[in-house]
């Protein structure tokens, strides 16, 4: 293990920021506006995403998509914001910060790109799907941290490729869960780095700190609820998909954490999977 090679990318995580394909105060804003406590017009919203030009023709083309079916052109960004809904709009801008990064840089060989935002889509529904029943968190909150949960592995393999493909050997040899992997490798798991990178970038806490902990929400400070729910989402997404890997299968200790039955949590995950909107999994390709 090198804590000092952890330690070392956590300082350098700030920077990251610069790659966005917009700026990280787009990012503060849009959260601030589309806070539970908010209470802000959807023509606020709009307004802070037209500033930038880039965003605002994604967002207009997905509005206007095939996938949503409309009888009229959306020709400005609030009525987008409108058409798609508030959650929506928020978790569409994050998956394009989160493809522009990767558009960036090569990503080591081993690391699939399109399987790593379809677990992350898989998971954000299991969430929402799971905070709805349970009331273990706000559910937009739920759907947001799941689509990002993963976000330190992509970071990991974009900005410390020899690092990713060093844990990916030790997954490898010792049929390790990955984040034990990190851990003896770096001294650290990608829910930290991933939790770091979101709150440089200025995200609310309510987000930052289920991914910091999913993959120990038994240690997670004040309310653990919250990731405990997404250890459960993910484990199930993973189980219901076939992506199972060492460490990651659902238990009945992990449902019962939001209290739950391990079957409920997996039916839920299962509808939940069943009705997912592919439109938002087609721009996070895209």
């Amino acid at each position: 293990m090198s804590q000092e090679r952890g330690q070392r990318f956590l300082l350098d995580l700030p920077a990251i920021q610069s790659d966005l394909p917009f700026s990280p105060d787009l990012l503060t804003r849009l959260f601030r506006l589309t806070d539970d406590q908010a209470d802000s017009p959807l023509t606020a919203i709009g307004a802070a995403i037209a500033e930038d030009q880039g965003l605002s023709i994604r967002l207009l083309a997905l509005a206007n998509s095939a996938f949503y079916g409309l009888q009229s052109e959306i020709r400005s960004v609030g009525r987008a914001v409108a058409v798609l809904g508030l959650r929506e709009v928020r978790t569409l801008v994050l998956a394009l910060g989160i493809r522009g990064l990767a558009a960036r840089r090569a990503l080591p060989p081993g690391f699939d790109l399109s399987v790593h935002l379809e677990h992350q889509l898989a998971v954000a529904v299991a969430a929402m799907a799971l905070a709805r029943e349970t009331g273990a968190m706000d559910p937009d909150d739920a759907f947001t941290a799941g689509v990002l949960h993963d976000l330190g592995k992509l970071l990991t393999a974009l900005y410390r490729p020899d690092d990713w493909l060093a844990e990916q050997a030790l997954v490898a040899a010792q049929n390790l869960p990955w984040h034990e992997a990190e851990d003896l490798h770096m001294g650290l798991d990608h829910g930290l780095i991933g939790a770091m990178a979101l709150r440089s970038w200025n995200l609310p806490e309510p987000l930052t700190e289920p991914v910091n902990w999913h993959h120990a929400p038994q240690a997670a400070p004040g309310r653990p609820e919250p990731a405990r729910l997404l250890c459960l989402a993910d484990a199930c997404a993973r189980e219901l998909s076939g992506t199972t890997e060492p460490g990651t299968l659902p238990t009945k200790a992990m449902a019962l954490g939001i209290g739950l039955s391990l079957a409920a949590a997996l039916d839920l995950t299962g509808a939940a999977l069943a009705a997912r909107n592919p439109a938002l999994l087609a721009a996070a390709l895209a």
